[in-house]
């Protein structure tokens, strides 16, 4: 299953988006409005994490993960070191989700 997650924020909303493709041809687009205003990496994140969550309940095996964020997919290959604080969960919480995927091919 491919995944392409997104997320961004403005002065008055935060909101994320994933699209789950099938080897079938099967395409489901979601689209979530946090709570919180966060900055736009941490809805990266939030959205990767939501993203994760609904391929496992969907039975998923195989991840193949799509960001336009280099920093997030540069921290998830530990390409670069998570140095911001506020960071630091959103990265812990994503590696400790993806593990529950058989197999997951992160792309840059």
């Amino acid at each position: 299953m491919g995944m392409y997650f997104d997320g961004g924020t403005r002065h008055d909303s935060t909101e994320a988006g994933v699209v789950l493709a099938y080897p079938k041809k099967h395409i489901l687009l979601y689209s979530f409005e946090l709570t919180r205003l966060c900055s736009n990496n941490m809805v990266q994140y939030q959205a990767l994490v939501l993203d994760t969550q609904m391929a496992i309940e969907m039975g998923s095996e195989d991840l193949d993960v799509y960001n336009d964020s280099q920093l997030v997919i540069k921290h998830l290959l530990e390409e670069y070191k998570v140095k911001k604080e506020d960071l630091v969960l959103y990265h812990k919480q994503s590696l400790q989700i993806l593990i529950h995927i058989c197999q997951v091919v992160i792309h840059s």
